[in-house]
């Protein structure tokens, strides 16, 4: 790509090992970034000799560095409303360690709010191999609203949340969803989805909201942890009550005033059953194919077209028949997309649904061509090689993501481990020449950390540890970081544009705290970024580079989890417990309590370090009737 560029850069990183992913090019020393993008990648006194006295240098001390991870598949835009409020069990190695949080946050929450665990953990990696029982979730949390989303299987509602939410015996149940009931016919607080979320979510979208500043906060908050884990850009896939433009208006003003940590293409998703199709004429009379910049861009449609054609991926439960008008109803939408030039993204679990679309599809490209059309199919567990071979012959893609790193035990249980050694056929399709990339579904159906879908592909390992694929369907490391990187650019029909490490393209990479290439396989999905730039801009430094950072304010309201947990794996609890400033670190001996106390024993650390909604500690936890107020 031929940019024209000035010849000072504004910021040269040296020292570093560069894997570029450019094929003429794989290694590099250095990197010099001007106006966002790569000026030069090559050596230190090659790119030394172009600094002057404005530019500023960041020496990597010989750390490894990567482009930046793209998620092709992830909901940033509803999460970061919400990511203030909830409480992560992403990455949490036992339910012993989840419950122990839950009764802090607990403690800690004003009434009205809830505690919320919104997805992105499964029971299987705990050690305990178990959901908490709603008889322990009541005991925790006798009087604060607590809602539990396990994947898209299921809820645990608290008695406080089944009040909150008003369901009673005389609440039925609705379609595709089970209220379950006692003895007597009153909600024991579990809701199953049977076989579709639709209960599962509408009954989370019935708890409080964060004011507009709150949620423009809570945004940020959500785009530095991605940051921290080593992610510079997404495709946003829209989502269940994620109306557009209303819902967008927060993203929007971020994009607007310049605090997009991330670069976000987004996708429109429809939200009314058998009014889809006016959606589509609706938005795109009125939305422009691509409009926007390389931080915020409209992406097209999707991942939900019509609701005829939702395979909702509850391995629980038996596979759902698409109902007959299925093609006609998916026709008449793409004819509206084609027409309009605007790729679109369908979500599409089993390959029976697929084989279907291609139908509607194909008889849509026999009157207007799809040809230069970026659409693609989502998920595809199962797809088989004849729907490859026909997604290949009308220039189609397949976007995969790490559901079954959450629910491989689901599928083998009820299809068979054998059925599961290709689910999806990812090294395939790869063989095949089909456009595949990768990314999370996060936040609900699974986490949104890379890392875990990297060590998925390579691995061939769930997070509770079950081998699902043989060695020869898994990934080698430079072709799983592929399907991370440049493969994704197809996907927002942004190849050339970022991706890699190359001269001209946008300036986005991280410096992870391992060698991705040389670290142990079971340490892969422990790795995060100690540095992480989007266009030239550090979005997100620790360790060697934490006087780098710039950090927004803490988290609102001050009672939320992220103050005190951070996100994923409850990483800032672990960190200030492992390493207290120094103000921090005193010995058990004088604090004044002798044997412990009640609420936190002798972690006065943890206690110091977490955000009590008080401007008084002492007063904080002595209202928790703790002796000992953490002095």
């Amino acid at each position: 790509m031929n940019r024209t560029v000035n010849a000072s850069p504004d910021l040269i990183l040296v020292n570093g090992r560069f894997t570029t992913l450019n094929p003429s090019q794989p290694r590099a020393e250095a990197v010099a970034i001007q106006s966002g993008r790569f000026s030069k990648v090559g050596s230190v006194s090659d790119v030394m000799a172009l600094a002057d006295a404005s530019t500023q240098v960041i020496d990597l001390g010989g750390k490894p560095v990567l482009p930046g991870l793209i998620d092709n598949h992830i909901h940033v835009i509803r999460g970061g409303l919400n990511f203030n409020m909830e409480l992560r069990w992403d990455g949490v190695p036992s339910l012993f360690d989840a419950m122990r949080m839950l009764k802090q946050q607990v403690a800690i929450t004003p009434p009205p709010q809830w505690v919320r665990v919104v997805g992105g953990f499964t029971e299987n990696q705990f050690v305990e191999k178990r959901l908490p029982t709603l008889e322990e979730l009541n005991a925790v949390a006798p009087d604060t609203p607590v809602f539990i989303l396990h994947l898209y299987d299921r809820a645990l509602l608290n008695a406080a949340a089944l009040r909150a939410v008003g369901y009673t015996r005389e609440t039925p149940n609705p379609p595709g969803g089970e209220i379950q009931r006692d003895a007597s016919g009153n909600p024991t607080g579990l809701l199953l989805a049977k076989p579709n979320a639709t209960i599962l979510y509408a009954t989370l979208a019935k708890g409080p909201k964060l004011p507009f500043d709150y949620q423009l906060n809570s945004t940020r908050h959500f785009m530095r942890d991605l940051n921290r884990l080593g992610v510079t850009s997404v495709i946003d896939a829209g989502g269940g009550f994620q109306n557009y433009p209303d819902d967008y208006a927060v993203i929007q003003k971020l994009a607007d005033d310049g605090q997009l940590t991330i670069r976000l293409a987004y996708n429109l998703f429809t939200q009314k059953p058998k009014e889809e199709k006016q959606d589509f004429l609706n938005w795109t009379s009125s939305t422009r194919y691509k409009q926007g910049d390389d931080y915020f861009r409209h992406n097209g449609a999707g991942e939900m077209l019509v609701y005829s054609a939702a395979d909702f991926e509850n391995f629980r439960q038996p596979r759902p028949e698409m109902p007959a008008e299925m093609e006609g109803e998916l026709e008449e939408v793409i004819r509206v997309l084609v027409q309009n030039r605007w790729p679109w993204r369908l979500h599409a679990t089993y390959d029976e649904t697929i084989s279907r679309a291609l139908d509607a599809f194909e008889k849509v490209n026999e009157e207007t061509p799809l040809e230069g059309i970026h659409w693609f199919f989502d998920h595809a567990e199962t797809i088989s090689e004849r729907s490859m071979e026909r997604i290949a012959a009308l220039g189609g893609g397949v976007a995969v993501q790490h559901r079954m790193a959450y629910q491989g035990e689901y599928f083998v249980e009820r299809y068979g481990a054998k059925a599961a050694e290709a689910t999806p056929p990812i090294a395939r399709m790869l063989e095949m020449g089909v456009r595949i990339s990768a990314g999370t579904d996060a936040t609900r159906v699974a986490s949104y950390n890379p890392w875990v879908s990297l060590a998925w592909l390579v691995t061939g390992k769930t997070v509770g540890g079950l081998r699902l694929y043989p060695r020869h369907h898994c990934l080698d490391r430079d072709t799983a970081l592929r399907m991370w990187t440049e493969n994704v650019a197809w996907f927002s029909n942004e190849e050339g544009n970022k991706g890699r490490i190359v001269e001209g393209q946008l300036a986005d990479l991280i410096v992870p705290n391992r060698d991705f290439f040389a670290c142990a396989e079971d340490e892969i999905a422990h790795t995060s970024s100690h540095l992480t730039v989007v266009g030239g801009r550090v979005v997100y430094a620790a360790a060697d580079f934490a006087g780098l950072d710039d950090a927004p304010p803490p988290a609102m309201p001050d009672w939320s989890p992220v103050n005190r947990y951070g996100g994923y794996g409850g990483w800032r609890e672990a960190e200030m417990a492992t390493n207290p400033p120094p103000m921090m670190r005193v010995s058990a001996s004088t604090c004044g309590c002798g044997t412990g106390c009640a609420v936190h024993g002798h972690d006065h650390a943890r206690a110091w370090a977490s955000q009590a909604p008080a401007s008084d500690l002492k007063a904080f936890w002595g209202a928790l009737g703790c002796a000992c107020w953490a002095v």
